[in-house]
């Protein structure tokens, strides 16, 4: 994939992130934009009101088998775990077969730090920090609230 596209596609992960924002309580608003082998928009989603489902859940839903082989472009580091006990992003995007991750910026939330990490431990290709000014300027008021709660 071309440096321009990673651009653009992360460009309309960050729009998708910008719709939900303020609106998804305790959980930031993000945005996913999946890429089949070819280059070809398979799915995106954008995290629901309240919370859940997590962007990558809806990107990877709507794009089924065509995930296999592709690119996902998120605006926050993919959950390495989820309170719920459910399958982290992390997980489901390795399950589907992504072959490559282009991420924003990373999560410091103690439930997300290490999704980079489990994803690249797979041998899943992992890219950051295209569209990350912009997605810190997103985040900063999320990242607030996990740094003081960190202690």
């Amino acid at each position: 994939m071309s440096r321009r596209l990673d651009r653009r596609m992360m460009g309309r992960a960050l729009c998708l992130a910008r719709l939900n924002q303020g609106l998804t309580g305790p959980n930031p608003s993000v945005g996913c934009v999946i890429l089949d082998v070819d280059g070809h928009l398979a799915g995106d989603g954008v995290t629901g009101l309240g919370g859940r489902p997590h962007a990558e859940e809806i990107a990877l839903d709507e794009a089924g088998a065509l995930a296999l082989g592709g690119t996902a472009y998120v605006t926050l580091e993919p959950c390495r775990e989820r309170s719920a006990g459910s399958p982290s992003c992390s997980t489901k995007l390795k399950e589907a077969g992504i072959a490559r991750v282009v991420c924003a910026i990373t999560d410091p939330h103690p439930l997300a730090e290490g999704g980079i990490a489990a994803l690249r431990e797979a041998g899943i290709r992992v890219e950051t920090g295209i569209g990350g000014r912009v997605a810190a300027r997103l985040y900063r008021g999320f990242f607030r609230t996990v740094h003081s709660t960190k202690g």
